[in-house]
């Protein structure tokens, strides 16, 4: 990119480059922090909210479902960014849900081969990243239209965005519905003596989606912007 200008001495028309965006301007940080309040893809997009309520049992498999979605939305977005200006528009999701079913094949081979438990226990979910609408959705509303590094900032900010819902979510389920995190009992054998019970009704479904209803509420009473004031 170049702009024209006027040589003061000569009075000639001289092309003079435009400055270079640095890699991490204040607009390319933007893509990666928004999705973490003011765009988050689960509590104000509502997308990707089957898998938050599947996978969230226990903190192990919602952190590697977390990395999955990563790779899978970073990688994807990054690769259609670099085919977007050769990709015929008639075709243009089914070449995206190609990209994106071969990144998930490659993704569930390798955690059948190093993580072979958490990938039985997180069953069909994987091969569900295909259809996750939040994947999709950066695809066609980003990445059809950016460069590459941008988008794959995009897909990385989304893809932390997405799974620290995940997370937190999968921290009380997994604390309160068992009294361990990652497996480990956190909660004192000394209190189980005194009577206490784990909380069954965490380990359901209802009670994720109770979870991320207390975040969407404490996320609009912190954060102005997402007062819906119509």
């Amino acid at each position: 990119m170049s702009t024209e200008t006027v040589d003061k001495t000569s009075g000639a028309e001289v092309l003079k480059p435009e400055p270079k965006e640095p890699l991490f301007s204040k607009k390319n940080k933007r893509l990666i922090t928004d999705p973490f309040n003011d765009n988050n893809p689960i509590t104000v997009q509502v997308l990707g909210v089957c898998s938050a309520l599947a996978v969230t049992t226990q903190m192990k498999p919602a952190f590697v479902m977390t990395l999955s979605v990563i790779v899978v939305i970073s990688s994807a977005n990054f690769i259609i960014s670099v085919l977007r200006n050769t990709i015929p528009s008639r075709i243009r999701m089914i070449v995206q849900l190609t990209v994106i079913a071969s990144l998930v094949i490659l993704v569930d081979q390798v955690l059948k081969a190093f993580v072979y438990d958490v990938s039985r226990e997180l069953s069909v979910y994987i091969g569900l990243i295909i259809t996750n609408c939040i994947v999709m959705g950066r695809l066609e509303a980003f990445a059809m239209g950016n460069k590459p590094w941008p988008s794959l900032l995009d897909g990385l900010g989304n893809g932390i965005g997405y799974g620290a819902i995940l997370l937190v979510v999968a921290f009380f389920r997994e604390l309160f519905g068992a009294g361990t995190l990652f497996g480990v009992q956190v909660i004192p054998q000394f209190l189980y003596d005194m009577g206490y019970e784990n909380n069954g009704i965490m380990l359901t479904s209802a009670a994720a989606m109770f979870i991320i209803g207390l975040l969407i509420w404490l996320q609009r009473s912190i954060n102005s912007k997402l007062v819906d004031v119509s």
